[in-house]
């Protein structure tokens, strides 16, 4: 399938009623659409402020914006990051020596791809409350994210040393384009190697630049399939389809020796059952069950069990991540508590000495970054507790608010969102896993209204049935192929 077809069957279509709202939200759908198109061609999440650009735009020429609940928590936050600014220059006993100007490039593109995020989620959310984009066609295109990754995963997994020069990193200078940080964003490559196990090991990245990002996408992403393929009315052969592709989807997910994923998808499928359970659906709580018990089978019983084993017996980087964090709580607490320090530093040594530093044998030795080994690190460290605060007061805030929707989108959206808030102990959030996180915060905040997912009335148009939060669709349809 090239990608005109999946970004069709993902919800771009000519013509019909729809064309003008197709055509009003299609940066965002092309955005998530043609993405594996972006890291192709070196743009990545490079692709994401001009879509914020273009939702600016448009959010600045409507008379009214709606806002989801909870948003001013959100709100507060940035506020929080933009205050915490003020210390860039304050040098952190231990870390190496830096000034205001020097650690400004860092936190703009923190503050930059956070105000991206939200202008996307906050246009996102205007068009979904409108009709123009329907919410159906949003969670497939996040659902088509989880095949992109797990492709991007297969590839990592079997052709591991695949990477080459992207047109954009082609037309950078040399300096620039040698950055490993710049490399990150502009080289595509399938997977990282690492030999923690002895031996060079291959963990799957694609497309998002990351392994751990990899992981944290595919948790996100995978939730939205399910409820895309086995919550929608769809034909059978998709939800064959979907099972085969959650099947081989377990290849990358245990080859990514990423124990933050397993954790995460346990977490999902506890949570997500707790949840059928109490409104009253034990029939989909023991089917979830069972998909989880065949889960474990096929990785007890095949090699992928040994893999696990393996990446259970070999911790890597276990002590460094607790230095790390021990490090960055002592440094916020006794020296800049309300605001944290503007940005993430380094350390001078490691855990062990400060004349420990980065060797050929060990590059990764020495040189810790405080704020670097999680998204609760790094708020607490870069923006203190009033960043922390107000970050973990938006996602409580949004569990609480929609605490009683019990229809797949309520629960996937609360999931997706309960979700990060574990995930914040070993995963940064940014840059894609925040905009898929509140993506499925539009989703979960637009669910309860009659507008979401269908087109505003026309003048004289016979009034739309209620949407049944069981099921999320129109009281009075059909629902056989549920």
């Amino acid at each position: 399938m090239t990608l005109i077809a999946a970004a069709r069957s993902a919800g771009v279509r000519r013509g019909g009623p729809e064309e003008a709202g197709s055509r009003e939200g299609a940066s965002l759908t092309w955005l998530l659409a043609a993405y594996p198109l972006w890291w192709a061609l070196g743009l990545g999440v490079l692709a994401i402020p001009f879509v914020a650009a273009v939702a600016a735009v448009k959010l600045v020429r409507r008379r009214s914006i709606a806002v989801p609940p909870a948003f001013g928590w959100w709100m507060l936050f940035l506020l929080a990051v933009v205050l915490s600014l003020a210390n860039l220059g304050v040098d952190p006993p231990g870390t190496v020596a830096g000034t205001w100007l020097g650690n400004l490039p860092g936190a703009t593109y923190r503050l930059g791809f956070y105000c991206c995020c939200t202008l996307i989620a906050l246009w996102a959310y205007n068009l979904v409350l409108e009709g123009v984009l329907r919410r159906e066609r949003l969670v497939r295109l996040l659902a088509w994210l989880f095949v992109v990754t797990v492709l991007g995963g297969l590839l990592g997994t079997f052709a591991g040393h695949f990477e080459y020069t992207s047109p954009v990193e082609a037309m950078l200078p040399d300096a620039v384009a040698r950055d490993g940080f710049v490399q990150s964003l502009v080289h595509p490559a399938a997977a990282q190697t690492m030999d923690f196990l002895g031996y060079e090991t291959p963990r799957p990245a694609a497309p998002w630049g990351y392994t751990n990002t990899w992981g944290n996408n595919f948790a996100i992403t995978a939730v939205w399939l399910v409820v895309a393929a086995f919550c929608f009315p769809v034909k059978a052969k998709w939800r064959v389809g979907a099972a085969v592709l959650l099947a081989v989807a377990l290849v990358p997910a245990v080859y990514s020796m990423n124990r933050g994923l397993w954790l995460g998808l346990a977490a999902i499928a506890v949570f997500a059952a707790l949840r059928l359970l109490v409104s009253g659906r034990p029939a989909g709580m023991l089917a979830l069950g069972g998909a989880g018990c065949a889960v474990v089978l096929l990785v007890v019983l095949t090699p992928l069990g040994t893999v696990v084993q393996a990446r259970m017996d070999n911790g890597h980087s276990d002590q460094g991540r607790a230095f790390s964090s021990e490090r960055a709580t002592e440094l916020v607490v006794e020296h800049s508590p309300v605001l944290g320090f503007g940005s993430t530093r380094k350390t001078l040594g490691s855990g062990d000495s400060i004349a420990v530093g980065p060797t050929p044998e060990c590059p990764r030795c020495g040189g810790r970054t405080l704020g670097g080994n999680g998204q609760l690190w790094q708020l607490l460290f870069a923006h203190g507790i009033a960043g922390t605060a107000t970050y973990l007061g938006f996602a409580l805030a949004v569990l609480w608010r929609f605490r009683s929707d019990h229809s797949p989108v309520g629960i996937a959206g609360s999931a997706v969102v309960g979700l990060s808030l574990l995930s914040m102990f070993y995963y940064n959030a940014l840059v894609t896993p925040l905009l898929l996180t509140l993506l499925s915060y539009v989703l979960l905040a637009a669910n309860r209204t009659p507008e979401a997912g269908a087109p505003l009335p026309r003048r004289g148009a016979e009034p739309r049935a209620a949407i049944d939060p069981r099921t999320d669709l129109p009281t009075g349809t059909e629902t056989e192929n549920r």
